[in-house]
């Protein structure tokens, strides 16, 4: 994806118990600057950018027990509509709609699998300021306790398009690919919910992988080249606090 539509990826948010040190440790991995918003109604909502432009975010946890984690929001027309026909669909909503200010509407859920997502309405702020260009978000995996449950609850909320497949089914909008599914193995403790990771876009994952241990985060897979035919070379990383995200660099072309 380009750009942001309506049932596309718009946001990631980084929940953390320590802000300063999430604040280094992805400034210095992927060299985001960290903007943290002065009005206390928003208790130290910082806003990573990139280049100057919005590229993810960082808030304080809401309570001692939410996990250190990445929430994915995916855009909405209609907040309260989208959480009326998530609902029907199976969806559990957590909190909202809300309304944040003057910047949008926003609702957390969770799909009937388990993952935690957000849905967003944009008023002042549309979200990502840029995607799919080094250091910036380029694409999203789900992992699921029940993949093909997943994807037919995202594609009758969303209208999002499936691209079938075994065992890794990619979804999209407007025939352009934002993300994947798959089945979450038997590798997982059973007290680990299904859950989103969004991927940042980088130069070199090997280095990015490199930085990261270095950085004091863990390297979970990879770096590795995926089977997909012209697929990416990706790893998976924990960061220090223990929230999963991915890093990837397209193959190149031929």
């Amino acid at each position: 994806m380009t750009e942001i539509v309506p049932g596309s990826p718009c946001w990631a948010q980084l929940s953390a118990r320590d802000l300063p040190a999430a604040q280094r440790f992805y400034g210095e991995l992927f060299g985001w600057t960290a903007e943290t918003d002065p009005d206390p109604q928003y208790g130290g909502y910082t806003t990573f950018f990139h280049d100057g432009a919005p590229a993810a975010a960082v808030a304080p946890l809401m309570n001692p027990q939410q996990p250190v984690m990445w929430l994915l929001s995916f855009a909405a027309e209609d907040v309260d509509r989208t959480c009326e026909s998530a609902k029907e669909a199976g969806a559990q909503v957590w909190m909202g709609p809300m309304e944040v200010g003057d910047l949008g509407r926003w609702a957390l859920l969770s799909d009937p699998t388990g993952a935690p997502f957000a849905v967003w309405q944009s008023r002042r702020f549309g979200g990502f300021g840029v995607v799919n260009e080094p250091n910036a978000f380029g694409w999203a995996d789900l992992t699921s306790r029940d993949k093909d449950a997943a994807v037919a609850f995202y594609k009758k909320v969303f209208d999002w398009q499936v691209w079938p497949h075994d065992t890794y089914p990619m979804v999209g909008l407007a025939d352009r690919m934002f993300g994947g599914v798959m089945a979450m193995d038997g590798a997982l403790p059973p007290e680990v919910p299904s859950h989103w990771s969004p991927y940042v876009q980088v130069t070199d994952v090997d280095a990015t992988a490199a930085s990261a241990t270095r950085l004091g985060a863990e390297v979970l897979y990879g770096p590795a080249d995926t089977e997909m035919d012209n697929g990416p070379r990706i790893a998976l990383i924990r960061d220090p606090q223990g929230a999963a995200f991915g890093v990837f660099t397209p193959r190149a072309e031929g």
